[in-house]
Order: C-alpha cells, then structure tokens, then sequence
C-alpha cells in the first residue's frame, strides 16, 4: 500500500527530501517508517519538519556485524551489562548531547517527545549498556513488523555504544527481525560492517519485512558475554 501521509519514497529530490511540513503524531511516523522515510529536522522546532528517503541507503546485515577481537574480548569482560527499554529517555538525552566539534543534534525537543510517545506506545526501543549501576551507553531505534530502524547511539565509557549495537543486533536475530535501517553510512558503523545499497533496492526489502509479525520483547534475548558466539554462528 503507497504512504497515508506521504508522496512515494523514490519520489524525493536529489538529496533525499520527500516532503517539508505535518506533525509527528505515531500515525505519521510509522506510515513514514513502513515506506522509507524518516523525519530529519533541517531547522528549530518552530519551523516545518523535514522528511527524508536518502538514495543509497545504509543498513547492516543482521548476520554480518563486523565484531572485532578486541570488542569480542570486551563483551565476554564481564565489564558491562545491558538491558532493553528500561531507561528510553535517557538514551534518547545521551543520543542527544552536542558532539565534541559538532554543531548541534537532529533530536530537537519535538522529536524526543514524539518518539518518547512511540516508546511508550510500544513502536519504539532502546537498549542500554551499563557499568554497574552507571549508564555507559546505548542505542535507540523504531521497530516496523521486521524491520528495526536504528536512530542513534552514545557512549560515556569507551566501546559502550559498540556494545550497544552488537548486543541490540544478536537480539534482534533471535527475535526475527529481517532488516536493521541506519539510514547513514558512517566510518564508526562502517567499521562494523553498514554498507550502502540503492533506495529501490532498500524499499524492495522494506516491502517484505514489515510483513513479518516480529516483536521486541520486553527483555533483552541474549547476555551480553554471549553476544560474540551467537553472532559467530550466524556468519
């Protein structure tokens, strides 16, 4: 089924742009999640949303995340823990925090309340990786029947995030899920194993995963010292 609220994905400009303006109720953001697109503010709160369906399209395949042997020897430490959907917000604030040499986050204030409202509606997840009772990093994304689009991750201790997403990819396996979105391409995930494929490919794959009735899960389907063999065996 085309987009409720949207014009088709491939439809969108040189650089990606589908549509500027509409609010970003639940209804709208899922319409736009199922069909490619997603929200990306180019401009404060107080001017229209912007709307993205980027060409090519970076993803990871869920069973060929690049672990290294020193991450390996890290998650099997015993030096973190994690959970899944038990501390959202805070996720989201880390995610949001001022890069060192950046000039800002995407996450302004509407964004955070509409995907807080999405968490609590049950569309959207995080998981959150732990030093003892310290926040260390995490990972937060909106799941579509098998698809998990991931949004952003933040560490505040070194290999927290890649924990992070190691941990959040060997769930999602266990789960089911078919497709893991990041949207940009970026030499951290590209480390990791993202790489770029065409829009009308991406949309193709799109199409077949959201058919699939997956779920997230209440708790987390995999220890993080685990994390390593189960992706192992996937390869």
């Amino acid at each position: 089924m085309p987009p409720k609220f949207f014009p088709p994905a491939d439809s969108a400009d040189e650089q990606g742009l589908v549509m500027v303006g509409g609010d970003l109720s639940a209804e709208r953001l899922l319409d736009a999640y199922r069909h490619g697109i997603f929200p990306w503010p180019m401009w404060d709160d107080w001017l229209p949303m912007t709307w993205f369906s980027l060409d090519p399209r970076a993803i990871i395949e869920l069973n060929d995340l690049h672990v290294s042997r020193r991450l390996a020897r890290t998650l099997r430490s015993g030096q973190f823990t994690a959970t899944c959907d038990r501390a959202f917000p805070d996720v989201m604030r880390g995610c949001s925090r001022r890069r060192k040499g950046g000039d800002g986050t995407w996450i302004t204030p509407h964004l955070f309340k509409a995907f807080c409202n999405l968490h609590e509606e049950g569309h959207a997840h995080s998981v959150e990786v732990w030093q003892g009772e310290e926040l260390a990093g995490g990972i937060y994304g909106i799941a579509v029947g098998g698809l998990f689009a991931g949004e952003s991750m933040f560490h505040n201790v070194t290999d927290a995030s890649k924990v992070a997403l190691a941990t959040l990819v060997a769930h999602l396996n266990v789960r089911g899920y078919h497709l893991f979105d990041i949207q940009q391409w970026t030499p951290h995930t590209g480390s990791m194993g993202a790489y770029e494929i065409p829009r009308h490919v991406y949309l193709k794959r799109l199409a077949d995963a959201v058919r699939y009735p997956v779920t997230f899960g209440a708790d987390l389907a995999v220890e993080v010292a685990d994390v390593p063999q189960l992706l192992a065996n996937l390869e």
